[in-house]
């Protein structure tokens, strides 16, 4: 096993390289990669998507898909991506899968960067939220680095203005979320709680992992104590069976929060939470654009970069 230093270093150097051209050639250069991307992106076309929800649907567990991609430069861009989420719903719809699930969006896909990118940005997600809202499924904005956390939030509340069920996302080795959670304690929103996967300066963010695993007890317990409704990502056991205590603590029934895990990680533990009873959201990523994606994932979880190293040995 990793020891916490090593890890650190480890997880450092993969977030790294998830925005490094350079290792993105290299990695997508072994054979062996794409094989090993399937266990947590289930495809690159919506029909993948949609497949992949087809599935968990049939095993009591609800979804939320992202289509992959962030950082988009250019006003096309931006509407392609759009497009594409109206694409994913159109389809969800035609499968018999829309109702009850939920897309993901990254405002910087939408537009977030552009020049006077957070009206961009905001009618592109209304756009999606509308489609979605027709068709009985929900929109959750996804949250990126921390120069993004208040724009991304104040697009949430302006959102819900129109439609009350647009959701937020919390990282908490983010040093300000406590008080994110208390502002927005009084919305009603949907709220989903992450530990957080982006490399952070140490002036806005906890460094060591017992410090983020504090934060995010800590923010489990005060969003069951607000009227928002959690959604509590993790896949520590540990960590959900905080969640469902606090919710217990709070009086909250199993309809008035969920968990939610990364497709491909832990699905043993999805399934215990259906079989104990609670809800559980599974979140899916599709597209070309995988590779940020995919070494944060391997960045999170030194157990993961031990599946791909084992990969390549036996290729």
């Amino acid at each position: 096993m990793l020891d916490q230093a090593l890890s650190h270093t480890l997880s450092h150097t993969l977030n790294r390289a998830s925005r490094s051209a350079r290792a993105r050639r290299a990695v997508e250069s072994f054979p062996v990669t794409r094989r090993v991307v399937d266990r947590f992106v289930p495809g690159e076309t919506t029909a993948d998507a949609v497949e992949a929800t087809r599935g968990l649907v049939a095993t009591g567990r609800a979804v939320t898909i992202d289509v992959l991609g962030e950082d988009v430069l250019d006003l096309a861009g931006a509407r392609a991506m759009r497009d594409a989420y109206r694409t994913l719903l159109t389809a969800l719809d035609e499968a018999g899968c829309a109702a009850g699930a939920d897309v993901s969006l990254k405002l910087s896909a939408m537009g977030q960067a552009l020049p006077d990118g957070t009206t961009i940005a905001t009618d592109h997600a209304a756009e999606i939220a509308g489609a979605a809202a027709a068709l009985g499924c929900t929109v959750t904005l996804d949250m990126e680095d921390h120069t993004t956390v208040d724009s991304t939030l104040a697009i949430g509340n302006a959102l819900r203005a129109t439609y009350p069920s647009v959701g937020n996302v919390l990282q908490t080795n983010l040093r300000r979320t406590p008080g994110d959670i208390a502002d927005l304690d009084g919305s009603g929103a949907r709220i989903r709680l992450v530990k957080g996967a982006y490399r952070e300066p140490e002036s806005v963010a906890l460094q060591r992992k017992v410090e983020v695993d504090h934060a995010y007890e800590r923010a489990i317990d005060a969003l069951m104590a607000s009227d928002c409704y959690p959604m509590i990502a993790t896949h520590d056991p540990a960590m959900l069976d905080r969640a469902v205590s606090a919710a217990v603590a709070a009086g909250r029934g199993a309809d008035r929060w969920e968990a939610q895990m990364l497709y491909g990680v832990r699905p043993e533990l999805e399934q215990r939470m259906v079989d104990d009873g609670h809800r559980m959201r599974v979140y899916i990523p599709f597209g070309t654009d995988w590779y940020g994606y995919f070494m944060r994932r391997l960045a999170e979880r030194p157990a993961n970069v031990a599946f791909f190293l084992r990969a390549l040995a036996h290729r």
